[in-house]
């Protein structure tokens, strides 16, 4: 069947101006249902809400419609080219179960040193700096970042590869960055230090933002929740890990999409659609997260066990609700982000009692399509050691 209707004047904002572009997305799907095209730019965009689209989306090949493809689109738009060609080290790869054991005992001390850092009282502000998400957090900048021919963007990866290049050969590495320096043996020296330099930025980039996002959300839940909170001081780590999911899913402003590489049939429920190898096909989570199903706008992290949802008898399909994606499509840091998001929580509640200084419950910004919400503005909260 030929393609869906097309949303007359709906573009996503990396290409037109939009207040807010998840709503920019929902005004869509009431005027033309759970199926639709989008015509941004130059791309298209096959948008699919319904139960049956869904699974279908979550079904398809990687080599048919690429998720890693449709990515690098989009963080291209921030990130110079160079930053990918010729990788040796991915993110995805830097999660295997030894990997995780390492980066938890690392956290941990990390989480001791923070404490003696932070004192007994105060306020503390954190910030992004070099960040590849600003591509779908403020995808209404990257008109400006490509005017420029990305001029900050390169010389930060300049300074890095400079800096990093440096270390390649210092005495007494451990960890991961001997495997990245592993990787590049045996190259001309110039070729290895950038090589080497450029894999460790792509590593840091892909990895750094989302996480701490997504905990951010979970520590201003859990200060809205008292009582919640009070059991994640207690040591309930279960608890605190299902908080995590809840917090995740109710923050995640992803578009979830899929460059297609072979034409494809594309299974929507109500008809089966022929989209050519050009065209994006995807949804948007928190078009699904909070309306699949009867009461999901609230945060309540009894929803959850383990890893999935308690109940889905209200959901049309178990694959309309997520955290961090369904099967060979979930995220692959998934185990470690949910316990280093359990250790953080369970350990800032246990040393501090934590007071929200927001009047009302923070927003995400409205252009953001794409990876965890990042709040409109500060979220500060003031802490005072529990003795």
């Amino acid at each position: 069947m030929t393609l869906p209707p097309c949303a007359a004047g709906v573009g996503l904002p990396w290409d037109v101006a939009v207040d807010d572009a998840v709503a920019e997305i929902g005004r869509a799907r009431a005027a033309y249902g759970d199926t639709f095209v989008v015509a941004s730019g130059e791309d298209r965009y096959l948008f699919t809400f319904s139960a049956t689209g869904v699974e279908s989306f979550y079904a398809l090949p990687e080599e048919v419609a690429s998720k890693g493809v449709a990515d690098w689109l989009m963080l291209r738009r921030k990130l110079p080219d160079e930053i990918f060609d010729g990788r040796r080290t991915m993110p995805h790869l830097l999660f295997r179960r030894g990997d995780v054991a390492l980066y938890l005992a690392s956290l941990e001390a990390a989480l001791v040193e923070t404490v003696a850092e932070l004192g007994d009282d105060g306020l503390v502000v954190a910030f992004d700096a070099l960040d590849g998400s600003e591509a779908f957090v403020h995808p209404d900048a990257m008109a400006a970042v490509a005017a420029s021919g990305q001029a900050v963007e390169r010389a930060a990866l300049a300074e890095v590869t400079e800096l990093v290049g440096a270390t390649v050969d210092l005495p007494g590495q451990s960890g991961l960055f001997p495997r990245i320096v592993e990787a590049w043996a045996g190259e001309p020296d110039d070729v290895r230090r950038r090589g080497v330099a450029h894999d460790v930025a792509l590593v840091h980039i892909a990895s750094m933002s989302n996480l701490a996002a997504a905990l951010g959300w979970v520590v201003v839940d859990l200060v809205e929740h008292p009582d919640a909170a009070e059991r994640v001081r207690a040591g309930d780590r279960e608890y605190a890990g299902r908080a995590a999911l809840e917090s995740t899913r109710l923050a995640q402003r992803s578009i979830m999409s899929r460059r297609v590489l072979k034409p494809v049939g594309f299974d929507t429920g109500n008809a089966t659609y022929d989209v050519p190898a050009g065209m994006t096909i995807a949804t948007l989570l928190p078009l699904l997260n909070t309306t699949a199903g009867p009461g999901l706008d609230d945060w309540d992290p009894d929803r959850w066990q383990r890893h999935r949802l308690a109940d889905t008898s209200g959901l049309a399909s178990p694959q309309l609700v997520t955290a961090f994606g369904h099967g060979k499509h979930s995220c692959p840091a998934q185990p470690f982000s949910l316990e280093a998001m359990t250790m953080a929580a369970t350990h800032l509640l246990s040393a501090y009692d934590l007071t929200p200084g927001w009047a009302g419950h923070p927003q995400p910004v409205p252009a953001q399509i794409g990876g965890v919400a990042r709040a409109t503005g500060p979220c500060p909260v003031t802490y005072s050691a529990r003795r």
